[in-house]
């Protein structure tokens, strides 16, 4: 593999703790440092691009579909290894036949002929998609493995089999999520995405898949190393009671946790490039005396199952009696609580809305809105103000507007989980 980046690791919170108190909140700070590596070699990257070829993607879809994808193919660098396959109820491989190709100008060419033949026939069957992929996937170890999926639709195959197929490919990959139009489920997706370490957006007008699909794929092309993890060191008696990461997006990783030795367990952070990330964790600990002081956690970035420590930071815990220490709130913690409360509520809220519940729906929304504007994040109160009135920002006061257009139901609730940064004003 290419050589490891430079990750820092920086840890934001109150240490003080006040008498019998048990609980240490951390936001953990990881970051690549930009041009300490450059993207992995291509031979060592393999990206698959899943197209939904059901017969509801008929007609612009389908059109747009094969544009994307011929657009998401030239963005591929010389040498990487690929796939293109359509999807409806099973999942055939466009191209190449079987297995990967390397990418070229003469591959290249080769598969955006035959995506342009593409045509929307059949059912919907994500599970099978995904275990193709996968099956690819595992003929390329040690490499960055990335797929893109797009449908317009709901998964037709059992819960079961859909649950099954996800959990069969968890670790394999991971893969970006696009739904177009209104027609698609959002918790599927999401579902998908967060089990992958992905991303889940809307497309709502078909015409606008290409420049997403560029910009995935660039994203892509721009990864440096894959398998991190973040390794949780706790001393005896002490435990991890969540792991989320909280910027760019809201995700829990707490139950994703894998046992890495004695003490230590491993929360998968996916592939990386040159970005940085925010994690919350809270650790619970022993109470301690008056004037004790303990190592919470050692949190380290490692290449996922190895020894390798790319960066590490300490969380540490301070018994004291003096209040205006030990009542200090950390101001990532306090905001990264907020936005996570904030994705909460949104989601809360929307389903409230779309089960009749107006009073939830409501007092939900309103809290969400109130979250957004002490936050600053104005993306999504910008997205709020389409499904609620706002009569006052600060305190959460709205009405529900009566006529809410799917698009925008969907869209709101499909990037409910992104969050801003910590303003560095005082």
């Amino acid at each position: 593999m290419t050589e490891a980046p430079a990750f820092t690791v920086e840890v934001d919170h109150n240490s003080y703790l006040p008498v019998d108190a048990n609980r240490v909140d951390a936001v953990v700070t990881v970051t690549a440092a930009d041009g300490t590596a450059g993207p992995a070699p291509a031979s060592e990257v393999l990206e698959v691009i899943v197209i939904d070829c059901s017969t509801s993607m008929t007609g612009s879809k389908i059109r747009a579909a094969r544009q994307a994808t011929v657009a998401a193919i030239s963005e591929l660098r010389d040498g990487v290894s690929f796939a293109v396959v359509a999807g409806n109820h099973v999942a055939q491989q466009v191209f190449p036949p079987h297995g990967t190709a390397v990418a070229g100008e003469g591959s290249r060419t080769a598969a955006t002929r035959l995506v342009e033949r593409l045509q929307a026939d059949g059912g919907t069957g994500i599970g099978y998609w995904l275990t193709h992929v996968g099956g690819l996937a595992r003929e390329h170890p040690g490499s960055i493995k990335h797929a893109i999926v797009l449908t317009d639709g709901q998964n037709g195959e059992s819960a079961q089999y859909f649950a099954n197929a996800l959990a069969g490919v968890q670790g394999a990959f991971t893969c970006d999520c696009r739904g177009v139009g209104t027609d698609w489920r959002v918790d599927e997706l999401r579902t998908i995405a967060t089990a992958l370490l992905g991303t889940v957006d809307i497309v709502a007008d078909p015409a606008d898949l290409a420049a997403d699909f560029r910009s995935i794929m660039g994203v892509a092309m721009g990864k440096s190393m894959a398998d991190l993890a973040l390794r949780l060191w706790t001393p005896r008696g002490a435990s991890i009671r969540f792991v989320k990461q909280v910027a760019p997006t809201v995700e829990d990783l707490t139950d994703r946790r894998t046992e890495a030795g004695r003490q230590s367990a491993e929360y998968p952070l996916g592939s990386w490039g040159a970005e940085s990330r925010d994690y919350h964790v809270a650790v619970e600990v022993p109470v301690g005396a008056i004037g004790d002081e303990m190592l919470a956690a050692r949190v380290s970035v490692v290449r996922s199952g190895s020894g390798d420590v790319l960066g590490q930071g300490l969380v540490t815990a301070t018994w004291t009696e003096d209040t205006a220490l030990s009542t200090r709130i950390s101001r990532g913690v306090a905001h990264y609580t907020g936005q996570a409360e904030l994705a909460d509520a949104i989601q809360e809220g929307l389903a409230a809305r779309k089960a009749g519940d107006e009073p939830t729906a409501t007092a939900r929304l309103g809290r969400a809105v109130a979250l957004a504007a002490a936050s600053g994040n104005d993306g999504t109160a910008r997205l709020l103000e389409r499904v609620v009135e706002v009569v006052d920002a600060p305190s959460g006061t709205v009405r529900l507007r009566r006529a809410v257009a799917d698009v925008d139901e969907m869209t709101l609730d499909t990037r409910s989980t992104r969050t801003v940064r910590v303003r560095g004003d005082g």
